[in-house]
């Protein structure tokens, strides 16, 4: 992953096996997941490839998690939600105190945790980026992701992508669709839309003879499932 999509999340937790199930509850949902056992591998981790989320346990080996809050604190706004044993007062108030997002105290319900996180990526990154788990675009740097790996696209692609994931789920017209991303009065033919959909199914789709996100509603448009 070195040099391309930052991960989702950056699990940091001694604790092996909670570890694990966290991960494997994340990537159910669609996350990108590491997981580090000590503050110092965690501060590699993230040094080397960054994260939209770090979910830092407290007492670890080799730097707790006050000590890596801080230090990634200190050169970025990276979201850091503390999930911690430690529940005295004070110990809260550090965590917050150190640029902490949020304090969750062990043991935690698993879908009060998985709604705070994605309560945190809605609230921090709706607004730029579009994802359907697999795919990820981001608005302001009009750039697209596919498992990790960066998409080349050209500026009708990515209009013509944004457009459909806006709209996940609806069926667009070919008309709504042409006169949004080329405009009505652009000397393009609508056969263009169909070039770009299969351009597109091309970059995004498994098989794009047979697509499973880029939809034809014969007779009417297309629709991003």
């Amino acid at each position: 992953m070195a040099g391309g999509q930052k991960l989702d999340i950056l699990v940091v937790e001694d604790n092996k096996e909670l570890a694990g199930i966290l991960c494997d509850f994340l990537r159910a949902e669609g996350y990108t997941v590491s997981a580090a056992e000590n503050g110092e591998k965690a501060l590699l981790l993230y040094q080397r490839y960054g994260a939209r989320l770090v979910v830092l346990d407290i007492m670890l080996p080799k730097g707790d998690g006050f000590s890596v809050c801080e230090s990634i604190r200190r050169d970025s706004n990276t979201p850091i939600l503390i999930v911690s044993a430690k529940t005295h007062k004070d110990d809260k108030l550090l965590g917050l105190n150190l640029g902490a997002d949020d304090y969750i105290e062990k043991p935690y319900d698993i879908d009060i945790l998985l709604a705070k996180i994605s309560g945190i990526f809605k609230r921090r990154y709706s607004l730029d980026e579009l994802t359907d788990g697999e795919v990820c675009v981001n608005r302001s740097s009009r750039t697209v992701y596919r498992r990790s790996q960066q998409i080349e696209m050209t500026a009708k692609e990515f209009d013509l992508l944004v457009l459909l994931m806006e709209n996940r789920g609806r069926t667009l017209s070919k008309e709504y669709i042409f006169n949004t991303v080329w405009g009505s009065d652009s000397f393009s033919e609508q056969q263009t839309l169909t070039v770009h959909i299969k351009w597109l199914r091309q970059k995004i789709e498994e098989d794009p003879k047979n697509p499973k996100r880029i939809l034809t509603v014969w007779g009417v448009g297309y629709r991003y499932s």
